[in-house]
């Protein structure tokens, strides 16, 4: 049977489900295996692919996800539209745990992944330059103001490996580069999406200081704990962005390639 959706959802930690009553459908790609079955949900008219970002049960770590498998499924349903939330630690003591940001720009510290569907014998460059889309950052930045969500507009998202966390060294020199959160996931997630000609907008959500700020010895280093207490705290506020958006998208949204 051939599905089809209109938008897209990559669920990061704490988040593996959208919607209740779904229809669950076992895709494959010549790249592998997606993390896990995709969701498939009819929203008022509106079809949404989920996929969670991990597995349903988070066995996946940050260097083990099957990126382009996850995209290229998606791809094959023919979204318009990606919504890619993820958990970041702070680097810049103006976001703090329990903001969102909505990122304009990334930094790759990665190594090893697989990170491109330009493979011999159809080499391409692709210019990266601005990774995501800015209709779909300024529908979730009107979006989040409706809600009373704190949502700061821009901001570079720094992605390491993992699924450690930053030494205090690290941390210190990712914030020297630019950067204001860190975070394990969003290399290569969201430049594939340019790949493929996906728009793309990444909605993360602060749970920590990461290694704590240069010079406040107040703020500690983050611990998973921390990240699962601030996730319980605000998974209900990402879901009403992430439904919020979707009804709006599906209403009005359109963007030229």
């Amino acid at each position: 049977m051939y599905y089809k959706a209109d938008i897209g959802v990559i669920g990061g930690s704490g988040l593996y489900e959208l919607y209740p009553d779904v229809k669950k459908i076992d895709l494959d790609s010549k790249y592998g295996k997606p993390s896990d079955n995709i969701s498939i949900v009819d929203a008022d008219g509106v079809k949404v692919a989920f996929i969670p970002r991990h597995g349903h049960d988070h066995h996946l770590n940050p260097s083990e996800i099957n990126y382009r498998a996850n995209i290229d499924a998606l791809s094959q349903l023919g979204i318009k539209a990606l919504i890619s939330p993820c958990c970041v630690g702070s680097l810049n003591p103006e976001f703090k745990p329990g903001d969102f940001v909505v990122t304009d720009q990334f930094i790759n510290m990665t190594s090893g992944r697989r990170d491109t569907f330009f493979e011999n014998p159809n080499v391409t460059h692709l210019s990266s330059a601005d990774p995501y889309s800015e209709g779909l950052r300024k529908i979730a930045l009107e979006e989040a103001e409706k809600l009373g969500i704190t949502a700061h507009d821009g901001g570079t998202i720094a992605v390491i490996n993992g699924p450690r966390f930053s030494t205090r060294a690290e941390s210190k020199m990712l914030g020297i580069l630019g950067s204001d959160v860190v975070n394990m996931t969003q290399y290569p997630e969201g430049y594939l999406c340019l790949e493929k000609g996906i728009p793309v907008v990444n909605i993360a959500l602060i749970t920590d200081y990461d290694a704590g700020l240069d010079g406040n010895p107040d703020i500690r280093p983050v611990s998973q704990e921390d990240v699962v207490r601030v996730l319980g705290e605000n998974t209900e506020k990402i879901k009403k962005l992430i439904f919020a958006m979707v009804e709006r998208i599906g209403a009005d949204y359109s963007e030229e390639a």
